[in-house]
């Protein structure tokens, strides 16, 4: 009874406390009585899972959100759940664009014969202005903490880095627009209609900064059905894809708004590292080493999707004027800087600006005080276009529908009207009250954790034995 009480949030960390009342209100309006429903409840509560995404806050969580982002992108790939199968014919590019370098730091560099490379081997010792000198020549482990760290955190711009997080989402929405207008340009050339959808994933380096990688996808358009998803025509080649998505990448670029500290505002661009590889639907060839597996590509964008600062070495949490200060206090490290930047950037005054012949407060760089723990990026970790697949609300519907022992595509049926016995019409209004977060005893907790934990395991059992059938 309990368990199938608890089942909604039984694998959660800090499941969500909910208290139901069910008020009847007579048509009239007179009477009135409250009921709490709640309370029929072995507990008293019903609980509600916290939905967070982030691996580090609830693993349970995150695990079903990666999940379904993995069938997701995955029916984006192979079809299915609303997406046909011809999508396997269409040309695919899975995409990886970074964020410029902002001064030299440790990185770890593997040859193709798999040894670790020196971190940055110089012929000649170059010295910063600060007397640091600007070259490493140590093979870093995996787990190097020194990873990521400028090799001079005085040189190291900081708040160029925080501005860029800031405006990488803008940055990504103006290079698909870029896009987006040399393929309509090259289509209409041709006498064809296309379309681009795409999914991508945001992560976050070593150094702090984020950058994205991306699915990208070639449709075809019918005027007639613009909703439905058809193969391209054979006049757009893949060749001619992969050049437009380089060729906007490398270009595409702006100007910040001024700020105080930077009145002529920032450049915002891709850096130089530049990735785009096919993606097929069959296993790649031994030879051919730069195509990647529909499996692989889906499977990395989830892992990524439940993924935050963390990388960067910062426990994302909201952040307040007085951390700020304490953290300072207590340690100067590559990740305070950076949060220092967000802070010290993101508060009044602001830059003044004219809007139709009236000065106005610029609140844009607010922002970085409200995402100073993402270190300056507010953006969606995961998002895609409208009819690159389906979506995660419909995934999330099919699955309470399965847990509810219903038909996922079975139609909504209608409320019964209430009525008393004298047939007078009743309203009934249903009243949520929040209670707490978190299981009410530890033995609770470990009940409802090792049963997810005994869930968890016999998935990754059967995952295990499926990869095992595909490499056999």
């Amino acid at each position: 009874m309990w368990l199938a009480h608890v089942a909604p949030a039984a694998a959660c960390s800090r499941p969500v406390r909910l208290r139901l009342d069910a008020e009847w209100h007579s048509t009239d309006g007179r009477s009135s009585e409250l009921h709490r429903v709640s309370n029929e409840m072995p507990d008293g509560l019903f609980y509600v899972a916290c939905k967070n995404r982030r691996a580090t806050v609830c693993p349970a969580c995150a695990e079903t959100y990666r999940q379904d982002t993995y069938h997701l992108v995955k029916a984006g790939l192979l079809g299915g759940k609303g997406v046909p199968d011809t999508v396997t014919e269409h040309p695919c590019f899975f995409v990886t664009l970074t964020a410029p370098t902002f001064g030299p730091v440790h990185s770890r560099n593997v040859g193709s014969n798999g040894r670790v490379k020196p971190c940055r081997v110089r012929r000649r010792l170059e010295a910063c202005e600060h007397q640091r000198v600007l070259s490493c020549w140590h093979r870093h482990d995996a787990d190097d903490t020194r990873l990521g760290e400028p090799l001079c955190r005085d040189c190291y711009d900081y708040q160029h880095q925080a501005v860029w997080n800031l405006h990488a989402a803008e940055l990504w929405r103006r290079t698909t627009i870029a896009l987006n207008r040399s393929l309509k340009a090259a289509a209409k050339t041709r006498g064809v209609r296309v379309r681009l959808s795409y999914a991508k994933v945001a992560e976050y380096q070593r150094r702090g900064v984020v950058h994205f990688h991306a699915l990208i996808r070639l449709d075809g358009y019918d005027t007639n059905s613009p909703e439905s998803i058809i193969t391209p025509d054979a006049a757009i080649t893949p060749e001619l894809l992969r050049a437009y998505i380089e060729d906007a990448a490398r270009s595409t670029s702006f100007t910040t708004r001024p700020h105080p500290h930077n009145r002529q505002g920032w450049n915002i661009a891709w850096g130089e590292q530049l990735d785009i590889r096919p993606v097929h639907l069959r296993p790649a060839d031994v030879n051919d080493a730069g195509t990647l597996t529909t499996d692989a590509v889906a499977g990395y964008l989830a892992k990524y999707a439940t993924k935050a600062t963390e990388e960067a070495g910062h426990t994302s949490r909201r952040l307040s004027e007085i951390d700020i200060i304490r953290l300072t206090e207590q340690q100067d490290t590559h990740q305070t800087r950076q949060l220092q930047a967000c802070w010290s950037l993101g508060r009044r005054p602001f830059y003044i600006t004219k809007v139709r012949d009236r000065e106005e407060w610029d609140s844009t760089w607010g922002k970085l005080c409200k995402w100073a723990h993402m270190l300056g990026f507010g953006g969606h970790f995961s998002t895609k276009s409208r009819r690159y697949s389906t979506t995660l609300g419909a995934l999330r519907a099919v699955r309470r529908a399965y847990q509810r022992g219903e038909q996922p595509e079975f139609p909504a049926q209608q409320p019964a009207r209430d009525d008393d016995q004298d047939g007078d019409d009743a309203a009934v209004t249903l009243i949520w009250s929040f209670d707490g977060a978190g299981w009410l005893t530890t033995g609770d907790a470990a009940l409802a954790n090792t049963s997810a934990a005994m869930a968890r395991e016999r998935r990754q059992t059967a995952r295990e034995e499926i990869e095992h059938q595909l490499a056999s």
